[in-house]
């Protein structure tokens, strides 16, 4: 599955990078202006007349005679004024500048940076396609904020948390029980721990595609069936990509003709992952995944920041 975005955190550090740049190239051209300021100031010094010549006569006449009779219509500023001016334009430029890199806006919690790692790491693992039909939506480097979204509605990003109503540990919406009939699959080391970020980062991407792209499972007579995933639905596909063309192959679920690249498309599929990962999950808390996912680059979006304000601890966790 194709992305038709790059994702990455990086936006607003390369933008504070570039405008430090800008703020020190600035700096050099002020010191420049006040050196000319300076030369300029001596250079006037050293040619001015003395007082006695200027208020003689003659000086009087020869000035007149060659310049003419100065009137306050002709005075204009001075090379030192103009370079002056300058010097206050580009230090008002700097103090902007410097406001820009210094002031914080509304971000993601701090937390999320940490999951993007974590994920990063995940995402290596090249079993986390679904299987048999290598989806990889969960993965994706347009796409994999899908993780963190969901470890942030559902854990806070807290590796540890543990809910005593449904027995689910770690940061995302699994189980131990259905994270261990997983983990087998993925390759992982034995036991699969839960609260081990990576381990439960790894099921819940092997997860998703799954929803997504179907999976084959031991049926109860032992042999192997393929189950249909949200892409196995031809009304699904017209949701998600605008066209109800399908592609089937035997032995292998079938999956939308076309790839989900728009921002509706994606938006809508992670909504009905988060309802079939989280069964009886409220349907505006569906959405507000999908809210997040859509702005994963956006994080001073209203509608976003409402979102964060709601989800426990988020004075502790918002930056």
């Amino acid at each position: 599955m194709r992305a038709h975005s790059e994702f990455s955190v990086r936006h607003k550090g390369q933008r504070l990078t570039d405008l430090q740049s800008k703020a020190e190239e600035l700096e050099r051209e002020l010191d420049d202006v006040r050196v000319r300021i300076q030369c300029g100031q001596s250079d006037d010094h050293d040619s001015a007349t003395s007082p006695d010549q200027a208020s003689s006569p003659e000086s009087r006449t020869e000035a007149l005679i060659n310049t003419g009779r100065q009137s306050s219509f002709r005075h204009g500023l001075s090379r030192g004024h103009k370079l002056a001016m300058v010097v206050v334009l580009i230090a008002a430029l700097l103090a902007a500048l410097i406001i820009m890199l210094t002031r914080g806006g509304p971000g993601w919690p701090a937390s999320v940076a940490t999951v993007q790692t974590q994920i990063n790491k995940a995402c290596q693992n090249p079993d986390v396609k679904s299987e048999p039909g290598q989806v990889n939506f969960a993965c994706a480097q347009g796409t994999r904020q899908i993780l963190w979204v969901f470890a942030l509605l559902t854990s806070g990003n807290n590796s540890n948390f543990a809910d005593p109503k449904t027995g689910r540990i770690g940061l995302e919406p699994i189980t131990p029980a259905q994270g261990g009939q997983v983990e087998w699959s993925l390759n992982l080391h034995n036991p699969y721990s839960p609260v081990n970020p990576i381990d439960s980062l790894e099921v819940a991407a092997r997860a998703i595609n799954s929803i997504i792209g179907g999976a084959t499972v031991v049926g109860a007579n032992g042999t192997s069936v393929v189950q249909a995933g949200l892409e196995s639905s031809a009304a699904n596909c017209l949701r998600y990509t605008g066209s109800a063309a399908l592609t089937a192959h035997p032995g292998y679920p079938s999956l939308c003709a076309k790839p989900v690249t728009s921002v509706a498309g994606q938006g809508a599929l992670v909504a009905d992952v988060y309802q079939k990962w989280i069964p009886g999950a409220d349907p505006k808390a569906a959405q507000n995944a999908a809210l997040l996912f859509e702005n994963a680059n956006n994080p001073g979006n209203p509608q976003v920041q409402a979102i964060l304000k709601q989800l426990p601890g988020s004075a502790q966790q918002s930056d």
